[in-house]
């Protein structure tokens, strides 16, 4: 896979994705594009063979079915998350003082919150009307968080502390609250009436453009990059992979590709849209029944299938190199990380690491053992959820960032590329 290629088409992924619900939009469309049929929950589902999809909320699963199918035909599972840390709009957004215009925010997941300041924002999501039909929305530059100068707190260089609601509301105007509607301009952009939105969700978006910069170009720098790199790399292995299987090879097929990316891991994954929640177990459910699988056949299926689980990591830090482990210092540019806790914050056991080696060795790429310092606890993924809930054996690797819950991060272009292919070896069957 070119590098350049891919890191372009990753930006352009990531700039249609300012929200989950534009990311599983971008997704569809893209799906579509390429011959993929989407399910519809609330019908019948038939067996017959071939690439399909649904989409739930901000989440969408994506699967290729070979002809060969049947009841205990397993999965190969990549899973993912469309969310990052931000802050989402609250109800009666449109406040202020002192002659400034703000939207009331809460903040959203954990995002590095001094990342956010004086930066040009935008707001992102979706605006459902009375009629229940739902309509996405993006203002483009529009918000900004600003900073008290320094002049005004001398001591600031010495340690930022933020109030999250004091500090963190931002400002996308001047004049009179009666006079200034938010929701209004966002109605007005979805093209419907103010007085017909029954709900929403909106949330705050950097609309810095993603960049390439550094000694020959090899460095990388975009907002949502954790977890859109795993989104956008899934998305193109198993584009790729059908791609590769159409007619004999698609018959021939041993397993069921299937692609998974979830909403609200930033906030624990507890919905019905999140890896905590049904979506998944939902969708593999019903291709197994319309294959005609009993319990049994299920739980059989479902035994010999396997989850990747990727999802960020963390290069090692120049600047902070104590924080990481003394012995496992993953570089940027080196290939994607298999994520190692003992305390099963990862999914990763001997087994999942065998089958990453396995990937990569069939990707031609290399990747690297990510541990945590024991002072430094990690956070988790949607590997241990999905492993507890299905059953499923999973493997937790990712992507190697620096800055990560950043309103912008940083990667080496070389390794969303890398983790795409390794991806793709797995679907293939690796």
């Amino acid at each position: 896979m070119d590098v350049t290629t891919h890191i372009a088409d990753f930006a352009d992924f990531i700039s249609a994705s300012p929200s989950s619900y534009h990311a599983a939009a971008e997704s569809a469309r893209r799906l579509r594009a390429a011959g993929f049929t989407e399910r519809v929950e609330t019908e019948a589902w038939s067996g017959e063979a071939g690439r399909f999809f649904v989409v739930r909320d901000g989440a969408i699963i994506a699967w290729v079915q070979p002809e060969g199918a049947g009841p205990t035909t397993p999965f190969r599972i990549l899973g993912a998350h469309t969310d990052s840390p931000s802050f989402k709009l609250k109800p009666k957004p449109t406040v202020g003082a002192s002659g400034w215009l703000q939207a009331g925010v809460e903040v959203y997941g954990g995002p590095l919150l001094n990342s956010w300041l004086d930066r040009e924002l935008e707001l992102a999501g979706r605006l459902v009307t009375t009629d229940g039909t739902e309509h996405l929305v993006r203002t483009g530059p529009f918000l900004r968080i600003p900073q008290l100068a320094v002049h005004l707190d001398r001591e600031v260089n010495d340690g930022l502390k933020l109030d999250r609601q004091r500090h963190l509301t931002p400002v996308f105007g001047t004049g009179e609250l009666a006079e200034a509607d938010l929701l209004a301009h966002l109605a007005g952009l979805a093209g419907i009436d103010a007085a017909d939105i029954a709900g929403y969700d909106v949330l705050v978006a950097d609309t810095q453009a993603p960049a390439r910069f550094g000694l020959g170009g090899e460095l990388f720098a975009a907002s949502r990059m954790d977890n859109l790199t795993s989104v956008h790399a899934g998305l193109v292995a198993l584009l790729d992979a059908s791609e590769d299987v159409p007619g004999d090879a698609l018959a021939s097929a041993a397993h069921i590709s299937v692609l998974a990316a979830f909403d609200h891991e930033e906030l624990g994954s507890s919905s019905t849209s999140g890896a905590s929640g049904p979506f998944l177990d939902d969708v593999l459910t019903r291709i197994g029944a319309a294959l005609g699988a009993a319990p049994a056949d299920r739980l059989q299926a479902y035994a010999a299938s396997w989850c990747v689980s990727s999802d960020a990591g963390h290069a090692i830090h120049p600047n902070y190199p104590e924080r990481h482990d003394p012995a496992n210092r993953p570089l940027a540019g080196h290939g994607p990380l298999l994520k190692i806790n003992a305390n099963q914050r990862y999914a990763t056991d001997a087994h999942g690491a065998a089958l990453w080696a396995r990937c990569c060795a069939a990707a031609g790429v290399q990747y690297q053992e990510f541990v945590s310092n024991n002072t430094v606890p990690c956070g988790s993924t949607i590997g241990p959820l999905t492993a507890t809930r299905l059953g499923i054996r999973t493997v937790d690797v990712g992507p190697a960032l620096l800055s990560m819950h950043s309103a912008r991060e940083l990667c080496h272009i070389a390794d969303p590329a890398a983790l795409a292919e390794a991806i793709r070896a797995f679907f293939r069957g690796a």
